[in-house]
C-alpha cells in the first residue's frame, strides 16, 4: 500500500521549492509542541540507570503530555500553507483513494474567509447546509474545525452587531438536529463521547441565548444620515436590495422608508429577481382592486421554489485541473487559458462534488 501524501500530482510527501531545491514540506503544527517542557529521559537514565522501567514510563508520559498540548492548544487540525484541493472521486493509478468533504474544509481555510465581508454569507450558507445533511459524514477533525468556525462566526456577530438573523437561522437547525442524533444515538454515527456532543449542544443554546440578548446600539451621528438623503436615492437604494426581510426592516426604521418599501414596482423586480416568469402563472394573486400583489405573491413563490442565491465571492473550481479554490489565492493551472475553466461553486454545488 503506497503512502498518501497531500500532493495531487503524485502519491509522495508534498515538496515545496526553494532556493537549494525541492524540499519535504512539513505542516506548522509540527513545530507546536517545541514549547512543550518534556523531561530529559538522558538526565533520569543518568541519575538512575537501575530502574529501566523508570524511564519507558517517563517516556510514554512526556508523548502524551506533548499530544495533549497539541490537541489543546490547536484550534484546527493542520495549517495548511495551500489554499486549494484536489478533488478526485475515483482511483487512478497515479493516486489511490478520494476527497472527502471534510478534507476540502479543512483545507480551504474557511477561517480566514469569515473575515471578508463578501465571503461571509457564503461561509454561514455553506455551514448551514452542512448542519442539515452532512455533519455526520465530516471526519472528527472536520467537525471539530465545523465548531471553530462556528463559535469565530459567533464571536463575530456579537462583536460586529452584523447579519444576526442568519447566524439565528443556523443555530437553530443545527440545534435541531443535534437534538436528534443526540436522542438516537446508536441508531446513527457519531464521533466522539456522546457527552462531548451535549457539550457541543449546550453551548449551542448558550449562543442561542447571547444573539437573543443582543441590544445594538443606536448610533448616533452629526453627519447625513440616510433619512436626509432625496427620495429617489432612497427609493434606489432599496432597489439594490435582494433579500426581502432586508426590505421590510429598513421599511420600519422610518415613515418615508415604510412608503418606499411597499411599492408595487420594487416587489415586482424581486420577484423577477428570484423566480421566473413561468412560476408567476402559478401562482397569480390579485389584490381588492384587480392589481397583481408582487409582495404577496413573492412570499407564496419562496414557499415552492428557491430563492437565487448572490454572494460577494464563492469558491471556484476549474474544469482542467479538478482544483478547488479561492479564486483570489490562485491554484497551479496548466491550462492555457486558466479563466475560461473557471465555475462558481455554490454552497450546494461544494457539498454535491464530494457525494460519490
Amino acid at each position: 500500500m503506497p503512502f498518501l501524501g497531500q500532493d495531487w500530482r503524485s502519491p509522495g510527501w508534498s515538496w515545496i521549492k526553494t532556493e537549494d531545491g525541492w524540499k519535504p514540506f512539513e505542516f506548522f503544527c509540527s513545530d507546536l509542541g517545541d514549547n512543550n517542557n518534556e523531561l530529559e529521559l538522558e538526565e533520569l537514565d543518568n541519575e538512575n540507570k537501575e530502574n529501566l522501567y523508570a524511564g519507558d514510563v517517563c517516556e510514554v508520559a512526556a508523548k502524551k503530555r506533548k499530544k495533549d498540548f497539541v490537541n489543546n492548544n490547536t484550534k484546527s487540525q493542520f495549517l495548511y500553507k495551500e489554499k486549494w484541493i484536489y478533488v478526485q472521486k475515483e482511483s487512478t493509478r497515479e493516486r489511490h483513494g478520494y476527497c472527502t468533504l471534510g478534507e476540502a474544509f479543512n483545507r480551504l481555510d474557511f477561517s480566514s474567509a469569515i473575515q471578508d465581508v463578501r465571503r461571509f454569507n457564503y461561509v454561514v450558507k455553506l455551514l448551514h447546509l452542512i448542519a442539515k445533511s452532512q455533519l455526520t459524514s465530516l471526519s472528527g477533525a472536520a467537525q471539530k474545525n465545523y465548531f471553530n468556525v462556528l463559535e469565530k462566526i459567533v464571536r463575530k456577530v456579537l462583536d460586529d452587531h452584523q447579519n444576526p438573523r442568519l447566524i439565528k437561522a443556523l443555530l437553530e437547525d443545527l440545534s435541531s438536529v443535534l437534538c436528534i442524533l443526540i436522542r438516537e444515538v446508536g441508531k446513527c454515527v457519531l464521533i466522539g463521547n456522546i457527552n462531548s456532543w451535549v457539550c457541543r449542544l449546550e453551548t449551542i443554546l448558550n449562543w442561542q441565548q447571547q444573539l437573543n440578548n443582543l441590544q445594538i446600539p443606536k448610533q448616533i451621528s452629526n453627519g447625513m444620515t440616510l433619512s436626509d438623503l432625496p427620495l429617489h436615492m432612497q427609493n434606489n437604494i432599496l432597489y439594490k436590495f435582494s433579500d426581502a426581510c432586508d426590505i421590510i426592516n429598513l421599511g420600519q426604521a422610518t415613515p418615508t422608508l415604510h412608503m418606499l418599501s411597499e411599492d408595487r414596482q420594487l416587489w415586482k423586480k424581486l420577484c423577477q429577481f428570484h423566480f421566473a416568469e413561468k412560476q408567476f402563472c402559478r401562482h397569480l394573486i390579485l389584490s381588492e382592486k384587480g392589481h397583481v400583489d408582487w409582495k404577496l405573491m413573492f412570499f407564496t413563490l419562496q414557499k415552492y421554489y428557491p430563492k437565487k442565491e448572490q454572494y460577494g465571492d464563492t469558491l471556484h473550481f476549474c474544469r482542467h485541473c479538478s482544483i478547488l479554490f479561492w479564486k483570489d489565492t490562485g491554484h497551479p493551472c496548466t491550462s492555457n487559458d486558466p479563466n475560461s475553466c473557471l465555475t462558481p461553486v455554490s454552497p450546494q454545488h461544494f457539498i454535491d462534488l464530494f457525494k460519490f
